[in-house]
């Protein structure tokens, strides 16, 4: 299955107070790869800005712009018309046993990708529970097994954890929302020695939206996990990867995709606001 899908992502950030400079950088272009083309993209301003752009070194592509006027409002839409396609998972996924993984020449190159980090620390709950399901299995079986166990064991509900969570606040909760999800599954997959890192996209909610119509989507994170080849996997709904995700990009965990992050001077706070819309044009 493919699909051809417009996204517009809307951030808004409302201050209390005139903000008299600001510097921010935006993760909210879908990026190209083997399983999705961006076809147009380009992010609006409010106030209008200067933007370039660059790749980081996770591959993800950022805008970056700033402001020197008096503002009490910035906007920042993010618009792209992203054809996709579903992830099919090929025999070159299964193909590493557990003695090929823990070879030194797959543990240094994918090492970024085994290490604990403040959103993913290495506790011995998560450890344990690991161990448990993956028992008896195949590294591509065993991230399978975790993934499904991670599913089963939590439930979704926005506002128990807040963005600064770790894998192990939500856990204990056995509640939270995508990027828990996510967080929880690096922990366990890299506790036994699997390369897995952070996905950040959108989701289209339904399966039977028509074509030109346009849906409240969401921002969404998943997992890709290496056991021969990268291949994706969505703890939150416990599937492959398909046509309804569009990725924008990899990385360890959250801290390396925020969607929007900046600075600015002023006295004032601010007020968060964010929607998503998607369209699927074919």
């Amino acid at each position: 299955m493919s699909a051809r899908m417009r996204l517009v992502h809307s951030t808004g950030f409302t201050y209390s107070a005139p903000v008299m400079t600001s510097f921010n950088e935006a993760r909210i272009t879908p990026r190209n790869d083997s399983r999705q083309t961006s076809v147009v993209d380009h992010v609006d301003t409010t106030p209008g800005a200067r933007q370039f752009t660059f790749t980081d070194y996770w591959g993800t592509k950022v805008t970056v712009f700033d402001l020197h006027t008096p503002h009490d409002r910035l906007e920042v839409v993010g618009t792209a018309v992203v054809e996709t396609e579903n992830e099919a998972r090929s025999e070159e996924a299964a193909s590493v046993d557990w003695v090929q993984l823990r070879h030194g020449s797959v543990v240094d190159e994918y090492d970024e990708m085994l290490q604990p980090t403040v959103y993913t620390p290495h506790h011995p709950e998560l450890v344990e529970f690991a161990a448990a399901a993956a028992a008896g299995l195949t590294p591509a079986a065993a991230a399978e097994a975790v993934v499904t166990g991670v599913y089963d064991a939590l439930t979704y509900e926005a506002g128990t954890t807040e963005v600064h969570s770790t894998a192990i606040e939500a856990w204990r909760q056995r509640k939270g929302v995508c990027q828990d999800y996510a967080h929880i599954s690096l922990v366990m997959l890299r506790s036994l020695g699997i390369p897995a890192r952070y996905v950040s996209g959108y989701l289209h909610p339904h399966n039977d939206a028509g074509i030109g119509e346009t849906v409240e989507g969401e921002s969404h994170a998943w997992i890709e996990v290496w056991t021969g080849v990268w291949w994706g996997i969505d703890p939150t709904n416990n599937k492959f990867i398909d046509d309804h995700h569009v990725s924008v990009g990899t990385g360890r965990d959250y801290a390396d995709l925020p969607p929007i992050k900046g600075i600015y001077t002023g006295s004032g706070e601010s007020e968060l606001d964010v929607s998503v819309r998607i369209t699927r044009l074919a």
